[in-house]
Protein backbone atom coordinates (compact mmCIF):
# COMPACT_ATOMS: atom_id res chain seq x y z
CA UNK A 1 0.00 0.00 0.00
CA UNK A 2 1.28 3.33 -0.74
CA UNK A 3 2.11 5.80 1.85
CA UNK A 4 1.36 9.32 2.40
CA UNK A 5 3.93 12.08 3.90
CA UNK A 6 3.04 15.52 5.12
CA UNK A 7 5.98 17.72 3.89
CA UNK A 8 5.71 21.24 5.51
CA UNK A 9 7.98 24.02 3.62
CA UNK A 10 7.49 22.23 0.81
CA UNK A 11 7.55 25.85 -1.51
CA UNK A 12 11.49 25.65 -1.94
CA UNK A 13 15.01 23.97 -0.84
CA UNK A 14 14.64 20.77 1.11
CA UNK A 15 10.76 20.16 0.88
CA UNK A 16 10.44 20.97 -2.65
CA UNK A 17 13.22 18.54 -3.39
CA UNK A 18 11.54 16.03 -0.85
CA UNK A 19 8.11 16.35 -2.40
CA UNK A 20 9.58 15.47 -5.89
CA UNK A 21 11.79 12.82 -4.86
CA UNK A 22 8.80 11.27 -2.94
CA UNK A 23 6.71 11.60 -5.92
CA UNK A 24 9.00 9.12 -7.81
CA UNK A 25 8.84 6.75 -5.33
CA UNK A 26 5.10 6.45 -5.17
CA UNK A 27 4.60 8.15 -1.75
CA UNK A 28 1.50 10.54 -1.91
CA UNK A 29 1.88 14.19 -0.59
CA UNK A 30 0.50 16.48 1.24
CA UNK A 31 2.78 19.76 0.43
CA UNK A 32 2.17 22.78 2.51
CA UNK A 33 3.47 26.54 2.46
CA UNK A 34 2.67 30.04 3.14
CA UNK A 35 2.57 30.10 -1.33
CA UNK A 36 -0.26 29.04 -2.52
CA UNK A 37 0.64 29.73 -6.09
CA UNK A 38 4.01 28.01 -5.37
CA UNK A 39 2.27 24.97 -3.93
CA UNK A 40 -0.18 25.15 -7.14
CA UNK A 41 2.75 24.94 -9.43
CA UNK A 42 4.00 22.19 -7.86
CA UNK A 43 1.14 19.96 -7.67
CA UNK A 44 0.14 20.58 -11.25
CA UNK A 45 3.90 19.15 -11.68
CA UNK A 46 3.70 15.76 -9.23
CA UNK A 47 -0.15 14.70 -9.72
CA UNK A 48 0.82 12.26 -12.17
CA UNK A 49 2.80 10.47 -10.58
CA UNK A 50 1.02 10.47 -6.85
CA UNK A 51 -1.95 11.91 -4.88
CA UNK A 52 -1.08 15.44 -4.34
CA UNK A 53 -2.84 18.01 -1.84
CA UNK A 54 -2.28 21.19 -0.92
CA UNK A 55 -2.42 23.08 2.62
CA UNK A 56 -1.46 26.56 2.67
CA UNK A 57 -0.67 28.18 5.44
CA UNK A 58 2.32 29.43 8.14
CA UNK A 59 3.08 27.15 10.73
CA UNK A 60 3.63 30.49 13.39
CA UNK A 61 -0.49 30.36 12.95
CA UNK A 62 -1.45 28.19 15.61
CA UNK A 63 -5.18 28.42 14.39
CA UNK A 64 -5.03 27.76 11.28
CA UNK A 65 -2.33 25.02 11.54
CA UNK A 66 -4.79 23.21 14.18
CA UNK A 67 -8.12 23.74 11.37
CA UNK A 68 -6.16 22.70 7.89
CA UNK A 69 -4.35 19.97 9.19
CA UNK A 70 -7.96 18.26 11.32
CA UNK A 71 -9.72 19.44 8.20
CA UNK A 72 -8.09 17.00 5.14
CA UNK A 73 -10.06 15.01 2.77
CA UNK A 74 -10.68 11.35 3.42
CA UNK A 75 -7.78 10.32 1.31
CA UNK A 76 -5.17 12.24 2.92
CA UNK A 77 -6.17 11.54 6.50
CA UNK A 78 -3.51 8.66 7.48
CA UNK A 79 -0.63 10.30 7.33
CA UNK A 80 2.66 7.82 7.09
CA UNK A 81 5.37 9.84 7.14
CA UNK A 82 5.76 13.81 8.46
CA UNK A 83 8.53 16.07 7.48
CA UNK A 84 8.88 18.78 9.45
CA UNK A 85 10.91 20.94 7.37
CA UNK A 86 9.67 24.93 7.98
CA UNK A 87 12.43 26.80 9.12
CA UNK A 88 14.17 30.08 8.25
CA UNK A 89 17.11 32.27 10.13
CA UNK A 90 16.73 36.34 10.57
CA UNK A 91 19.56 38.65 10.62
CA UNK A 92 23.05 37.65 11.75
CA UNK A 93 24.28 40.04 14.56
CA UNK A 94 25.24 39.64 17.76
CA UNK A 95 23.14 39.36 20.08
CA UNK A 96 23.26 42.72 21.56
CA UNK A 97 21.85 44.08 18.34
CA UNK A 98 19.53 41.37 17.55
CA UNK A 99 16.21 42.39 15.83
CA UNK A 100 13.57 41.65 18.37
CA UNK A 101 10.89 40.77 15.09
CA UNK A 102 13.88 38.47 14.16
CA UNK A 103 13.76 36.60 17.29
CA UNK A 104 10.19 36.28 17.45
CA UNK A 105 10.26 35.03 13.90
CA UNK A 106 12.80 32.02 14.21
CA UNK A 107 11.49 30.65 17.59
CA UNK A 108 7.84 31.16 16.09
CA UNK A 109 8.52 28.86 13.09
CA UNK A 110 11.45 26.72 14.21
CA UNK A 111 10.66 25.79 17.15
CA UNK A 112 6.35 26.40 17.56
CA UNK A 113 5.84 25.81 14.47
CA UNK A 114 7.45 22.54 14.73
CA UNK A 115 5.06 21.58 17.69
CA UNK A 116 2.08 22.37 16.37
CA UNK A 117 1.98 20.63 13.45
CA UNK A 118 3.40 17.65 15.61
CA UNK A 119 0.73 17.85 18.09
CA UNK A 120 -1.74 17.02 14.99
CA UNK A 121 0.51 14.51 13.09
CA UNK A 122 1.06 12.69 16.45
CA UNK A 123 -1.58 12.01 17.48
CA UNK A 124 -3.14 9.65 14.48
CA UNK A 125 0.09 8.05 14.25
CA UNK A 126 -0.31 7.25 18.02
CA UNK A 127 -3.82 5.42 17.56
CA UNK A 128 -2.34 3.44 14.87
CA UNK A 129 0.74 2.73 16.88
CA UNK A 130 2.69 3.77 13.25
CA UNK A 131 4.46 6.46 11.37
CA UNK A 132 8.03 7.93 11.30
CA UNK A 133 8.90 11.89 11.88
CA UNK A 134 11.75 13.55 10.06
CA UNK A 135 12.99 16.95 11.41
CA UNK A 136 15.09 19.16 9.92
CA UNK A 137 17.63 21.05 12.03
CA UNK A 138 20.88 22.09 11.18
CA UNK A 139 24.25 21.90 12.43
CA UNK A 140 23.65 24.83 14.33
CA UNK A 141 21.63 22.97 16.47
CA UNK A 142 24.86 21.39 17.24
CA UNK A 143 27.78 23.73 17.31
CA UNK A 144 27.12 27.24 18.30
CA UNK A 145 29.06 29.81 16.15
CA UNK A 146 29.57 33.80 16.46
CA UNK A 147 26.43 36.02 15.39
CA UNK A 148 24.25 33.27 15.28
CA UNK A 149 22.68 33.09 19.20
CA UNK A 150 19.24 32.71 18.81
CA UNK A 151 18.98 30.86 15.37
CA UNK A 152 21.06 28.30 17.14
CA UNK A 153 18.77 28.46 20.06
CA UNK A 154 16.01 27.98 17.98
CA UNK A 155 17.68 24.83 16.21
CA UNK A 156 19.20 23.37 20.09
CA UNK A 157 15.55 22.86 20.40
CA UNK A 158 15.04 21.42 17.24
CA UNK A 159 17.47 19.12 18.11
CA UNK A 160 16.03 18.29 21.57
CA UNK A 161 12.59 18.11 20.71
CA UNK A 162 13.59 15.33 18.10
CA UNK A 163 15.19 13.13 20.63
CA UNK A 164 12.22 14.12 23.24
CA UNK A 165 9.92 13.04 20.48
CA UNK A 166 11.72 9.68 20.02
CA UNK A 167 11.76 8.92 23.79
CA UNK A 168 8.17 9.88 24.49
CA UNK A 169 6.49 8.43 21.24
CA UNK A 170 8.78 4.94 21.60
CA UNK A 171 6.09 2.87 23.55
CA UNK A 172 4.00 3.67 20.30
CA UNK A 173 6.46 2.20 17.65
CA UNK A 174 6.76 5.55 16.26
CA UNK A 175 10.14 6.42 14.51
CA UNK A 176 11.25 9.74 14.69
CA UNK A 177 14.82 11.21 13.66
CA UNK A 178 16.42 14.14 12.28
CA UNK A 179 18.57 15.72 9.42
CA UNK A 180 21.28 17.92 10.94
CA UNK A 181 22.88 20.07 7.83
CA UNK A 182 25.70 22.20 6.84
CA UNK A 183 25.86 24.94 4.40
CA UNK A 184 23.36 23.84 1.63
CA UNK A 185 22.52 26.07 -1.12
CA UNK A 186 18.93 27.34 -1.41
CA UNK A 187 16.74 30.04 -0.28
CA UNK A 188 17.85 30.04 2.91
CA UNK A 189 20.67 32.68 2.89
CA UNK A 190 19.04 34.92 0.44
CA UNK A 191 15.93 34.91 3.61
CA UNK A 192 18.94 35.45 6.27
CA UNK A 193 20.38 38.54 4.79
CA UNK A 194 16.38 39.53 4.27
CA UNK A 195 16.61 39.66 -0.29
CA UNK A 196 20.22 40.90 -0.71
CA UNK A 197 21.17 38.51 -3.04
CA UNK A 198 24.66 39.16 -3.63
CA UNK A 199 25.67 38.21 0.32
CA UNK A 200 23.71 35.30 -0.13
CA UNK A 201 25.58 34.14 -3.13
CA UNK A 202 29.03 34.97 -1.34
CA UNK A 203 27.88 32.24 1.33
CA UNK A 204 28.20 29.53 -1.67
CA UNK A 205 31.35 30.64 -3.40
CA UNK A 206 34.53 29.17 -3.53
CA UNK A 207 33.69 25.76 -2.70
CA UNK A 208 30.76 22.80 -3.45
CA UNK A 209 27.70 23.88 -0.90
CA UNK A 210 24.98 21.03 -0.50
CA UNK A 211 22.05 20.82 -2.32
CA UNK A 212 18.63 20.73 -1.51
CA UNK A 213 18.50 17.39 -3.33
CA UNK A 214 21.13 15.91 -1.48
CA UNK A 215 19.48 16.46 1.65
CA UNK A 216 16.30 14.58 0.25
CA UNK A 217 18.55 11.85 -0.76
CA UNK A 218 18.95 10.93 2.77
CA UNK A 219 15.29 11.87 4.17
CA UNK A 220 14.23 8.88 1.65
CA UNK A 221 16.54 6.62 2.86
CA UNK A 222 15.48 7.40 6.07
CA UNK A 223 12.19 6.76 6.27
CA UNK A 224 12.07 3.60 3.10
CA UNK A 225 14.14 1.28 5.80
CA UNK A 226 13.01 -1.55 7.36
CA UNK A 227 9.70 -0.98 9.97
CA UNK A 228 12.72 -1.90 12.71
CA UNK A 229 15.20 0.38 11.44
CA UNK A 230 15.24 3.84 12.83
CA UNK A 231 17.74 6.32 11.77
CA UNK A 232 18.11 8.70 14.57
CA UNK A 233 20.24 11.44 13.92
CA UNK A 234 22.65 12.32 10.96
CA UNK A 235 24.86 15.23 10.76
CA UNK A 236 25.52 16.45 6.80
CA UNK A 237 28.41 18.62 5.62
CA UNK A 238 29.27 19.41 2.27
CA UNK A 239 33.31 18.10 1.85
CA UNK A 240 34.30 21.57 2.40
CA UNK A 241 32.77 22.01 5.70
CA UNK A 242 34.39 20.61 8.87
CA UNK A 243 32.23 22.51 11.42
CA UNK A 244 29.97 25.11 11.57
CA UNK A 245 33.33 27.89 11.79
CA UNK A 246 35.84 25.47 9.25
CA UNK A 247 35.16 26.06 5.57
CA UNK A 248 37.85 25.26 3.15
CA UNK A 249 37.43 27.38 0.16
CA UNK A 250 39.36 28.04 -2.91
CA UNK A 251 40.67 24.29 -2.94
Amino acid sequence: MSKTALITGATSGIGKATAELFAEHGIHLIICGRRQDRLDQLKKELKEKVNVHTLSFDVRDKEAVFSKLNSLPDEFKVIDILVNNAGNAHGLSPIQDGNVDDWDAMIDINVKGLLYVSKVIINQMKERKAGHIINIGSIAGKDVYPNGNVYNASKFAVNALNEAMRYDLNEFGIRVGAVHPGLVNTEFSEVRFKGDKEKAENVYKGYDPLYAEDIADIIYFMVSRKRHVNIADLVVYPTAQASATILNKNN
